[in-house]
């Protein structure tokens, strides 16, 4: 599968503040987001031929909601022999104090 086309990612304040409102009312007993620290993507993106990372959704096994990330190849496959990363910290508890996305 080839590589998606470049793209603006960046969104205003606003609309992923609506994003992330949306989410927290129609999953209120889910995690709101999940944090790593930036050595983790640091790791990922080091990795020989890796162009991006995907961000898969997941469960453990008490039910939370968790995020397991994989680097991306300039095909746009998952480089799943290589790194993968999970054991984020979950907000709650670990949340922004005050930020518009969590609000």
């Amino acid at each position: 599968m080839p590589m998606p086309p470049s793209r603006d990612h960046r969104i205003p304040l606003e609309a992923a503040a609506v994003l992330t409102r949306r989410f927290r009312k129609t999953e209120p007993a889910a995690n709101r987001a999940g944090m790593f620290p930036r050595a983790v993507f640091d790791q990922l993106l080091a990795q020989a031929g890796c162009a991006g990372i995907r961000i898969y959704n997941g469960r453990e096994v008490d039910g939370k909601s968790t995020l397991v990330l994989v680097g991306v190849d300039a095909d746009g496959d998952d480089m799943a022999t290589g790194e993968l990363a999970e054991f984020q910290f979950p907000c709650p508890p670990f949340c922004s104090i005050g930020s518009a996305l969590d609000g």
